[in-house]
């Protein structure tokens, strides 16, 4: 079976490739670049709790210790503070200690190159990705059996898989050649960007401060962002009214001045000033997310990032979404509804996204007018911006595919847990096959389903006690009779959850269904479902959405 190509090696393109080879599927990647990452400081991302666990499992990385884990977060408005979080500090040691919620969740804010270099030396000794560098793809042919593509140059050659995903960015050549449509708007927002070492007075919290009392040199909307990195320096991001305004050095460094004075209450504290940029916010979305055997993902296929929400978190969830089923079709032959699903239920959740910001944009940033004179509007007005900043609601959360063609139907069975159907699962500890002691999302990500089994006081035994004790072997038969692999986990709770109840988890960690006990049918069938349904007897077609 020939490998997945994979075209460009951001980190979305990278997270696929290792993703695929953590479940022995091969791919090349084709950097249009160098296979060198520009270090630049005042271009970062923000990882939130379920992709940051992503990359902690894919790089054995964890990511507080390469980027900085917010110590809470801070909203103001003029001189008052209206809204503050404090986050909680996992404990050192998650496999061992007691259940604790992480609730809010801290998100970890980290240099994009740092985040590609961990990537980078992940794949650094994977056997089954090979990384082309300055291969630039300019031709794409499809057909029944698989895909081909060419890259130009000196070198120029014709590279064969078995599928082709485009994850390379906004002006993707991918999704040119497949002559599919980018709609949106362009310039949503604009931000200035400033990346410095100083001494803040909020030491580790990221902070969002509306309409500061100081005046501002030039243009302004008001409204800066300060977010924390290692070694003791910020990301500053000055908001931008509508226009093309010049962002001049010396205006930049004014802004910088003003603001540390402005935050100090006096004189302009000491800083060094690291790097600087402007950031262009655009919204779009493509048409189609696949034609045949070739896929889009990442900003190839969306772009968002207005009202605090971060891009790179959708395509990282693009990634985590389509490799198992990806890595299901390589190795057993397509289910075509499986791979459409990808576009069904990632578009779905990135329309959604991108329609709430679009919705709460000119609320936000309408200016004067009777919204200004409403009592609580400010406060309204923080939380909807807090929310895409932390990754809450229906501007930040991440989504849920509740409407997926791969839900299960009419479960006899099936009881309510504080997990929707489609969310990803809480983070719980569970006991493993082998009787460790391990975190839920430690065991996604590698091609299994995964069946867990609510039983209280099992937490306190050793595994070879109960695990052939009550419904246990029934439970464990009915596993192993499932259309697919799957591994059979235990926890001692799970929020929300009745005792003796079984969860079926998708690989990428999205809860298909709750199961008021040892019900083998509905479990089959629920699994069957996720799988895309019955495999279908003689040839498949391998068109895929047209």
């Amino acid at each position: 079976m020939d490998p997945v190509i994979i075209v460009g090696a951001g980190p979305v393109g990278l997270t696929l490739a290792l993703a695929l080879a953590r479940q022995e599927v091969p791919s090349v990647v084709l950097d249009e670049g160098p296979g060198k990452d520009e270090p630049r400081l005042a271009r970062t991302v923000v990882l939130r709790e379920d992709t940051a666990a992503l990359m902690e499992r894919l790089t054995g990385l964890p990511m507080a210790q390469a980027g900085c884990r917010w110590a809470g977060w801070r909203s103001m408005r003029r001189r008052q503070v209206m809204r503050r979080v404090s986050f909680c500090t996992p404990p050192p040691d998650e496999t061992v200690a007691e259940d604790v919620s992480y609730k809010p969740a801290a998100p970890v804010h980290i240099a994009q190159h740092v985040l590609t270099g961990a990537l980078r030396a992940a794949l650094a000794g994977e056997s089954l990705v090979r990384i082309v560098v300055d291969s630039r793809v300019d031709g794409i042919e499809q057909e029944s059996s698989g895909v081909s593509a060419h890259t130009r140059g000196a070198k120029g050659t014709w590279w064969r898989g078995s599928y082709l995903v485009g994850c390379d960015g906004p002006r993707s050549t991918v999704r040119k050649l497949q002559d599919i449509r980018f709609p949106g708007r362009t310039a949503v927002e604009r931000h200035a960007v400033a990346t410095l070492r100083a001494e803040l007075p909020w030491s580790g919290e990221a902070l969002l401060h509306r309409m500061p009392p100081w005046r501002t040199t030039g243009p302004s909307a008001g409204e800066i962002t300060a977010r924390p990195l290692p070694g003791g320096a910020w990301r500053l991001d000055w908001l931008l009214p509508p226009g093309k305004d010049l962002v001049t050095p010396e205006l930049l460094v004014a802004r910088v001045r003003e603001t540390l004075a402005g935050w100090s209450d006096g004189p302009t504290p000491a800083y060094e000033l690291l790097d600087t940029g402007v950031h262009t916010v655009h919204h779009r979305l493509a048409r189609r997310w696949r034609v045949g055997r070739v896929f889009l993902a990442g900003d190839a296929a969306h772009l968002l990032g207005a009202l605090g929400t971060h891009g790179l978190d959708e395509g990282l969830r693009d990634a985590d979404n389509l490799a198992w089923k990806l890595a299901l079709a390589w190795h057993h032959g397509p289910r075509e509804a499986l791979l459409d699903s990808y576009q069904t239920e990632r578009r779905a959740v990135v329309a959604a996204r991108l329609r709430a910001a679009d919705q709460a944009l000119p609320l936000l940033r309408g200016g004067g007018g009777l919204r200004a004179y409403v009592p609580g509007s400010a406060r309204g007005h923080d939380t909807l911006l807090a929310e895409g900043h932390l990754g809450h609601g229906a501007l930040g959360a991440p989504g849920a595919y509740a409407d997926s063609p791969l839900a299960p139907r009419h479960l006899e069975g099936e009881v309510s847990v504080d997990t929707a159907v489609g969310a990803p699962v809480a983070d719980v500890r569970v006991t493993a096959e082998d009787g460790s002691f391990v975190r839920l999302r430690d065991r996604l990500g590698r091609g299994a389903l995964l069946v867990l089994l609510i039983a209280p006081g099992t937490g306190v035994w050793d595994r070879k006690h109960w695990v052939t004790a009550g419904i246990m072997p029934r439970l464990a038969a009915a596993v192993a009779a499932l259309p697919h692999p799957a591994e059979l986990l235990v926890a001692e709770t799970y929020p929300g959850a009745p005792a003796h109840s079984v969860l079926l988890i998708r690989p990428d960690g999205h809860l298909v269904t709750a199961l008021g006990g040892v019900r083998p049918a509905d479990l089959y069938a629920a699994a069957e479902a996720t799988l895309g349904g019955p495999v279908e007897s003689g040839a498949q077609a391998t068109a895929g959405s047209r």
